[in-house]
């Protein structure tokens, strides 16, 4: 019996989430099927994290035990072949015999990305979330501050997944924005855009690294950040819905389809 670490990305679109529903395709479902076809076997593949409908991940972590004595080699490119285009397997490793994708996990980084403005790209729209008015960059950074550190995250976590304990520690969370209206004054040209010659899509990454998440976490922090660009809030306001400790004071959810699991952190030896 062999012990392996998967590494894939995918495109959650289509897809219910990681978890197999009965009200849906999910990831799991995809890759679990593909593995019986390529080694014959019935197994349980587990993701370091439950990604919900229509999240994506560059980088998600999985294990499982198997039987098979199929080389790396040929494991990656026979499963690549038996699951969909927006699937992909990056890797396969030998992993310690009692690995476990979830247990094992020692942080998470996670990319959220917005378009805002009047106009919409339609170039992004399935991959980043259009908010339709302008942001107060500088104030939803001010707003992040309070978030860094060790905190009681009850605030931001949705219902439907409750844990042991809400307490997480956030290690980064950095805010990198790019508008394309500037271009021309960083130049100084009055008549030629020098960044976006379409000069209409300003955009927002939001990167945040904890030890761990809660459910809908990242979303919710999303949500009420932008509620401060926006003006309805105060940055300060971030820190008093922290103190709440109450999901039903912070902002609205983020829409999933711009959250993107970036990495997942081990030890050394895994």
């Amino acid at each position: 019996m062999r012990s392996l670490k998967l590494t894939i990305a995918y495109d959650g679109t289509a897809y219910c989430g990681w978890q197999i529903q009965s009200n849906g395709d999910s990831i799991q479902q995809r890759l679990e099927r593909g593995w019986y076809r390529v080694t014959g076997e019935e197994i349980r593949i587990t993701a370091s994290g439950r990604t919900d409908a229509g999240v994506h991940a560059e980088s998600q972590v999985c294990s499982l035990r198997t039987e098979s004595k199929l080389s790396f080699k040929d494991l990656l490119k026979a499963l690549n072949a038996e699951t969909p285009f927006d699937i992909s397997i990056l890797s396969i490793a030998e992993a310690p015999e009692d690995f476990h994708a979830i247990r094992d996990a020692t942080g998470k980084t996670y990319r959220y990305q917005i378009q805002y403005g009047r106009i919409r790209d339609p170039l992004k729209m399935r991959y980043w979330w259009h908010f339709h008015r302008e942001l107060n960059i500088d104030a939803m950074k001010s707003g992040a501050e309070f978030l860094m550190g060790t905190h009681d995250f009850a605030s931001f976590q949705s219902a439907g997944a409750e844990r042991n304990t809400t307490i997480r520690t956030v290690d980064r969370l950095e805010l990198k924005h790019d508008d394309p209206r500037l271009g021309e004054f960083e130049l100084g040209c009055q008549t030629e855009r020098s960044v976006d010659p379409r000069g209409h899509f300003p955009t927002l990454l939001i990167t945040i690294s904890a030890d761990g998440f809660l459910y809908k976490m990242v979303r919710n922090i999303v949500g009420s950040l932008v509620r401060v660009g926006e003006g309805k809030e105060k940055p300060e306001w971030i820190q008093w819905v922290l103190e709440q400790r109450h999901r039903g004071h912070a902002g609205q959810a983020a829409p999933s389809h711009g959250l993107y699991l970036q990495e997942v952190r081990y030890p050394p030896h895994i």
